[in-house]
């Protein structure tokens, strides 16, 4: 199932780039942009075929697509009869419009996949689980075998806990310890470290009755709030896990719109602040490749999200290999619309440039400075693409000699 899980995940990530490509040209072409090629993949042709004035085809290396729509820049030549046709003269908001449909494509994409998670594996309880405290929580207990005697300790002096002895159960919840009512678990805590040496009864609340549980808490010695240690009560209890949010969020098919929603919104912040993060994170991933620890958060390629959508299926953690995929189709929806060349947010950047500069010299009475001059950006574009494959050949080599792994 490994296989197929990984399989199927970079197939998935080549469609999603395809997809993108294909944003481009259908916005371009119904904008009576002329399209001469759409192509799966890069290098030499394996088929293609042509219909009206577009070649469609697929290409031997499958690592990614393109699409070609006359006169992307002015430096482009452009024959005499498509001249009227060209990207860079259509109106500024429909070359904005065909540039970004790259990303709109893998946004819509992820709320499409996401939706599916959400009727069928489950989504992440992100939001959930982070603002869960356990302290909070209501004093539903369960029940402990026995009672370490320090917080260092990890194996048991005695053979039962107080708790066991006495008889509480799984799912019970303590109301009061003596004469002293806790209504959250972190009061439950702190109440029965402070009982002294002795017995004492819990008022317990067990199904539709309420019972006396006489117990005689076990001596031990914990960390206190302090950061010393000190000799406090136990009875060997801990939270039940009925009172901790589930991992995973189920919704039926009108209910997943808004859990996709709010997921969706999870995910973008939390891309801008890997991207934000990003710097920080090279150097962990060239350690890594030294043999050092490769934590969780630091980037990964296509093999590497495709090696984790694999080992998610292998394990029956479909939800994993959904919402890893969702969240990659964010990110490359995201930072393509950076304005940088030769990123689609560049081009986007500098077509608003134009139109901002021209609009300047029209109130300041100058000349019309025209278009920019796209060969005098060409240095900075070279760099945008050899640190973007730097990047590349960094996460591609840690994913091959160190990947990342489920826990």
């Amino acid at each position: 199932m490994f296989w197929v899980g990984l399989v199927l995940f970079a197939l998935g990530i080549f469609v999603s780039v395809c997809l993108h490509e294909a944003g481009h040209m259908v916005t371009a072409k119904a904008f009576g942009m002329k399209v001469t090629q759409y192509f799966a993949g890069f290098g030499p042709t394996v088929w293609s075929f042509r219909r009206g004035e577009t070649e469609y085809g697929l290409k031997a290396v499958p690592a990614g697509g393109f699409v070609k729509i006359v006169g992307m820049t002015p430096l482009e030549p452009v024959a005499a009869q498509d001249d009227d046709r060209a990207f860079w003269r259509s109106p500024l908001w429909q070359r904005t419009v065909v540039l970004s449909a790259g990303s709109i494509t893998h946004f819509l994409l992820a709320a499409i996949v996401a939706w599916i998670a959400a009727v069928t594996t489950g989504l992440p309880n992100v939001h959930g689980i982070e603002s869960f405290s356990a302290a909070k929580a209501a004093p539903v207990v369960s029940v402990a075998d026995c009672v370490p005697a320090s917080a260092t300790a990890t194996t048991c002096t005695t053979k039962d806990s107080p708790a066991r002895v006495a008889g509480l159960h799984d799912g019970d919840r303590i109301l009061a310890v003596g004469s002293t009512p806790v209504s959250t678990y972190g009061a439950l805590v702190t109440t029965l470290r402070a009982v002294p040496a002795g017995p004492v009864v819990l008022h317990v609340q067990r199904g539709a009755e309420q019972v006396d549980v006489p117990i005689t808490p076990q001596r031990v010695t914990r960390t206190l709030d302090d950061g010393t240690t000190g000799t406090v009560s136990a009875i060997g209890v801990f939270l039940d896990a009925s009172q901790a949010p589930p991992n995973l969020l189920h919704y039926d098919a009108a209910g997943a719109f808004g859990g996709t929603a709010v997921f969706g919104r999870e995910v973008v912040s939390a891309t801008f602040g890997a991207l934000k993060d990003f710097p920080s994170r090279v150097p962990k991933l060239v350690d890594a490749i030294g043999g050092g620890t490769r934590d969780a958060d630091t980037p990964v390629s296509v093999l590497g999200a495709s090696r984790i959508g694999g080992e998610a299926v292998e394990r029956g953690l479909t939800y994993i290999a959904l919402t890893a995929f969702v969240q990659l189709n964010v990110f490359i929806g995201i930072f393509n619309l950076f304005p940088l060349l030769p990123l689609d947010g560049g081009h986007i950047a500098v077509a608003w440039f134009e139109r901002v500069r021209s609009a300047l010299a029209r109130r300041l009475g100058r000349p019309d400075p025209g278009r920019v001059d796209y060969a005098k950006l060409m240095p900075l574009t070279y760099a945008v693409i050899l640190l973007f494959g730097v990047v590349t050949l960094l996460t591609l080599t840690a994913d091959i000699v160190n990947p990342i792994r489920l826990s």
